[in-house]
């Protein structure tokens, strides 16, 4: 029985949600699956990706094959890099420790670099929200007691 890790989708029309799913290939795309392993929504701004890394790990070691959107996935989340430091722990080129302070390291330096697209894509849509000019308007001169506004000199 041919296994896969593929997206099933959710959502309404143009507005697109995923469940990852591992599913039987035979069963059809929003069909029947396995388990559900993580979620995925490509409408926000970056991508909002949650994954089980440890049930995606044992069924990638059971030889489920993930589609191109969901091997994509899984690299960016550090899925498949894991896959590779157990495979060099298996064939004894290093240790469990050394795997996995290779992967906190990756994963640290991964974690930065996405809190920074993170900020520039919020600081893109307060731009776009303002219409390009996001500085400060001057403040208004204060009113003085009698209601009226100072005089220019």
């Amino acid at each position: 029985m041919p296994v896969k890790i593929r997206l099933q989708r959710h959502g309404s029309k143009k507005r697109p949600f995923y469940f990852i799913v591992v599913a039987d290939a035979r069963a059809p795309r929003d069909g029947k699956f396995i388990q559900k392993i993580g979620t995925y929504n490509p409408v926000t701004e970056p991508a909002v990706i949650q994954i089980d890394r440890q049930k995606a790990l044992e069924w990638l070691h059971k030889g489920a094959q993930p589609t191109d959107t969901v091997r994509k996935i899984l690299s960016t989340k550090g899925v498949l890099y894991l896959k590779h430091l157990l495979r060099g722990v298996s064939l004894g080129l290093f240790d469990q420790a050394a795997a996995m302070e290779k992967f906190q390291a990756w994963h640290s330096e991964h974690e930065a670099t996405e809190a920074k697209k993170r900020e520039e894509a919020r600081k893109a849509r307060f731009k776009q929200r303002s219409g390009g000019n996001y500085q400060r308007r001057p403040m208004a001169p204060k009113r003085q007691e009698g209601g009226e506004a100072p005089a220019a000199e």
